[in-house]
């Protein structure tokens, strides 16, 4: 019980129809204050004289509640929420990477080394040089940051090649997912048209062009595999752009690699000449062996 003594006076009270005093001297109790101005509540307040609770009004009348402070814990439901629904999106990119399974997902922008792809309520992020070779074929008069622009807003195929919640790292492979889809298309001695994607000191990477017109997979013509001729420098022979015609001699399935050849569409030249040589040779060959013979039957005649 808390008493208080208070001139009312000129207050209004909230309930004039029941309140017809002009003072009052109050003796208060925090559970059955009723006709009190609620500015006269405020100050009370605001010298810790009600401490326990905190008022409610409505039209007609202030009711006190009791002091259970209400915690807006909605912010906090939403993180967990957000932190349970997070967790469950890594357990799944780590599922797709072991698994090896395709994931479509949509592209949501891109930076300056790759783009940046929606998986469910992560982004992951897919390098530039793990994109299809179809995209800067199929546009080669455009940047890499042109491409990635006009990408935007649509769906790749993709492959989980990392996922490291800790490290907060979901890398995307458009290659790898490729390779799935197209591999089992190409076969050793199969010719392809291609176009050379990057020269190295070691030899050319061909990207493939396929039958719909794109090129989805990438080989390596090694330098030994470009001429029969002694290459000095490749760069002689072969530029980034060139049109060239290919043959697979070789295909690594496992560590999805094709090797191809460009000097084995062509024939050997040292065969060529031993093909020449060969016969002429095998005819003096005869014809020394008809003259041993014709020598040898007149030698036994005059014996």
């Amino acid at each position: 019980m808390l008493s208080l003594s208070s001139r009312i006076g000129s207050n209004t009270c909230l309930d004039a129809s029941s309140c017809t005093h002009s003072s009052l001297s109050l003796s208060l109790s925090l559970s059955s204050l009723v006709c009190v101005n609620p500015l006269i509540i405020e100050r009370i307040c605001q010298r810790n004289l009600c401490p326990v609770g905190k008022f409610s009004t409505n039209a007609a009348k202030i009711t006190p509640t009791t002091v259970n402070p209400i915690l807006d814990d909605s912010s906090d439901a939403n993180n967990r929420q957000s932190q349970s629904r997070s967790s469950a999106d890594w357990k799944a990119a780590r599922a797709y990477k072991e698994s090896g399974f395709i994931y479509e997902g949509k592209i949501q922008g891109f930076n300056g080394g790759g783009l940046l792809v929606r998986f469910f309520s992560l982004v992951g992020f897919l390098p530039f040089p793990q994109m299809s070779p179809s995209h800067s074929c199929k546009e080669p008069q455009k940047s890499i940051h042109e491409i990635a622009k006009g990408l935007t807003g649509s769906i790749i195929s993709v492959k989980v090649i990392q996922a490291n919640e800790e490290m907060k790292k979901l890398v995307f492979s458009e290659k790898d997912a490729v390779w799935n889809k197209y591999s089992s298309r190409v076969n050793v001695e199969d010719i392809f048209v291609g176009r050379v994607a990057s020269v190295e000191d070691y030899g050319a990477f061909i990207h493939l062009r396929f039958p719909d017109g794109l090129y989805h997979l990438t080989g390596l013509v090694h330098v030994s595999e470009v001429s029969w001729d002694l290459i000095q420098d490749i760069r002689d022979i072969l530029n980034e752009g060139d049109e060239v015609r290919v043959k697979v001699i070789k295909i690594d399935r496992e560590k999805s690699r094709i090797t191809l050849s460009i000097k084995q569409l062509e024939e050997d030249p040292l065969l060529e000449t031993l093909e020449k040589v060969i016969p002429q040779v095998c005819n003096i060959v005869n014809l020394m062996f008809i003259f041993i013979i014709l020598v040898s039957s007149s030698f036994t005649r005059q014996n």
